[in-house]
């Protein structure tokens, strides 16, 4: 009699022994891992903890606003000079490729603590001159905003080498989720304010300059420990990741809704002080989430069956694995000599493509102009009598809620297929709503208050989101070149949009309103801005439309790639039905 051939179906079929008579099945507790074994992966999330430690305290260009009217002031200088000092900030996006050079020549470490004394000296010099403790001419405060906005490409730079180097398996979730917490930093900072010194704006410069410092050197340990990874982990390994980066996001929401929800009771300096530590608890809990991982699979196996049992069908993907696979069903990158959208795209055939320069106008008309507005809320909130650290945390609140929501497309994908660039589409329909909800009623506290968080929804969102679409639409391995070509539209928004509206606000400011310098001058009122938020609007429909004929464009590439996807997941079944 011929044996009976094993299928993949027995291998995963447990033994008669682990059901009771009644059939229910028997959970045995497992025998603990080595200690030293937790230890080693404990020390892989340390990596990511510092990461978002990092990151938390380094989005400090988002604050401008809050003491931007002290520095104006101080300065006596225009609207429009004031602007340029906050394109300067974002023109250190530009020189964002010197890092990379750095990192050839320099660990990674030296880059971090780089990173810390641009941002010491950057923003330290500014605290000196807003304080006036020394005076400088304004060449120099603008070379010293200059070094502030390159301090923050440098720790992003550090960041993102820390997540592809310690999660090589599942570096997308492990880079959007660090990079959602820069846009809590806003939030952070007006809460340190509130707690310690609320009657000085010049505070923020001076928490600016040495936070990072100090986060760096916190963040030093386990950016030196260099923990082992296992490049091919095993089930359940990618099981017990998975569970802690969900832990790890349902906290980050915590920690926004907390930051959010204590903005409404900063004006009590000892209740400010008791969300400060809150905040901090919340920013340390993620250390312990990996241990509380490992604890429930020991102690509560049952649980822990059940919940591998009723799976949601979230998968993690190895990056690398995926795009060796690919190119194993497609086949060549290219048919015949025509370069595919899904390809690696040069510099040359880059900007010779009509979806880059839809994709350029639609981030140039969207998340640009986001960010141009958060870098003037402290002059609307000033015009229209409002406070600008609430606007700053709301924004930075709703921010950080848009960077988590970029991980939609790949938390929703079994449920709601819907490509990338049509998310993008999406987040930017806020945009123009909320332009014209300040067009028409800006002078309520409650439209503004509105507008403000359905605007840094978007364009959280639109940053968060950028990077993957650059990956998918251009090339994995260009994303880091194309990437930086894509965000100069920053600069040039921030310029352009900052000139205008500063042009638009001296021209309806108060002659009479003026500072003790006669080039600083105050608009108050709703006209001050009035034509700004309409102008505004329209172009962000102008975004939206482009992106809308983006996402018409690459629904066929999309297609490709999840055809792809699909062969490479029935051939690796068909692998293991015969083995």
């Amino acid at each position: 009699m011929r044996p009976r051939i094993r299928d993949a179906s027995d291998k995963l079929r447990p033994p008669r022994s682990s059901f009771h008579h009644d059939g229910e099945p028997k959970f045995h507790r497992k025998h603990p891992p080595p200690l030293r074994t937790m230890f080693g992966r404990w020390r892989k999330w340390t990596v990511l903890v510092a990461a978002i430690w990092i990151q938390a305290s380094t989005g400090t260009n988002f604050d401008f606003s809050a003491y931007s009217s002290h520095l104006k002031s101080v300065l006596g200088i225009s609207q429009v000079r004031l602007n340029y000092l906050a394109v300067a900030s974002d023109l250190g996006k530009a020189f964002g490729w010197s890092s990379g050079i750095a990192l050839v020549y320099f660990p990674l470490s030296v880059v971090l603590f780089a990173a810390a004394a641009m941002g010491f000296v950057g923003y330290g010099v500014q605290w000196l001159v807003i304080t006036n403790i020394i005076t400088l001419p304004y060449s120099l405060v603008f070379l010293c905003c200059l070094l502030a906005g390159l301090s923050i490409c440098w720790f992003n730079t550090a960041c993102f080498i820390l997540c592809i180097r310690h999660f090589p398996t599942n570096r997308a979730l492990a880079l959007s989720l660090s990079v959602s917490f820069n846009g809590i930093s806003a939030a952070l900072y007006s809460l340190a304010f509130n707690a310690l010194n609320p009657s000085s704006s010049n505070l923020y410069l001076l928490l600016n300059s040495l936070v990072p410092l100090v986060v760096s050197l916190a963040a030093l340990y386990p950016v030196l420990i260099k923990p082992s990874i296992n490049p091919t982990p095993d089930s359940e390994s990618r099981r017990q990741d998975s569970h802690v980066f969900a832990i790890m996001n349902v906290v980050a929401v915590i920690t926004s809704f907390h930051l959010l929800l204590s903005s409404s009771s900063t004006n009590v300096t000892s209740s400010a002080r008791l969300h400060l530590v809150g905040a901090i608890f919340l920013l340390v809990f993620p250390l312990c989430a990996p241990l509380l991982v490992y604890a429930r699979d020991y102690y509560f196996p049952d649980i822990n069956q059940r919940l591998h049992n009723d799976s949601s069908g979230y998968v993690m993907l190895n990056i690398d694995e995926l795009k060796m696979q690919k190119a194993s069903v497609t086949g060549t990158a290219k048919e015949g000599n025509i370069v595919r959208l899904g390809d690696e795209h040069s510099f040359g055939l880059l900007i010779s493509r009509l979806e880059f320069w839809l994709y350029y106008i639609a981030y140039f008309c969207g998340g640009t102009i986001g960010l141009v507005y958060s870098n003037n809320l402290g002059q609307i909130a000033q015009s229209l009598g409002q406070s600008s650290t609430t606007l700053v945390t709301i924004y930075s609140s709703f921010s950080f809620f848009g960077r988590l929501l970029s991980a939609a497309p790949d938390f929703m994908h079994k449920r709601f297929r819907l490509t990338r660039t049509g998310w993008f589409t999406i987040a930017l329909l806020p945009t123009p709503i909320a332009f014209f909800l300040l067009a028409i009623s800006s002078l309520q506290q409650t439209a503004l208050q509105t507008a403000t968080a359905l605007i840094g929804l978007s364009s959280g969102f639109i940053f968060a989101a950028a990077v993957s679409i650059t990956s998918e639409l251009f090339g994995p391995n260009s994303v880091g070149v194309n990437h930086n070509i894509l965000i100069t539209n920053i600069p040039i928004g921030s310029l352009l949009y900052g000139f205008i509206a500063a042009s638009i606000y001296e021209a309806n400011a108060n002659p009479e309103i003026r500072t003790v310098v006669s080039d600083s001058v105050v608009c108050i009122g709703r006209d001050c801005y009035h034509k700004t938020f309409v102008l505004w609007g329209f172009l962000s429909l102008l975004g939206l439309a482009a992106s809308l004929v983006l996402y018409m464009r690459t629904k066929p590439v999309y297609h490709r790639i999840e055809q792809d996807r699909v062969s490479v997941t029935t051939s690796s079944y068909k692998d293991v039905d015969s083995m």
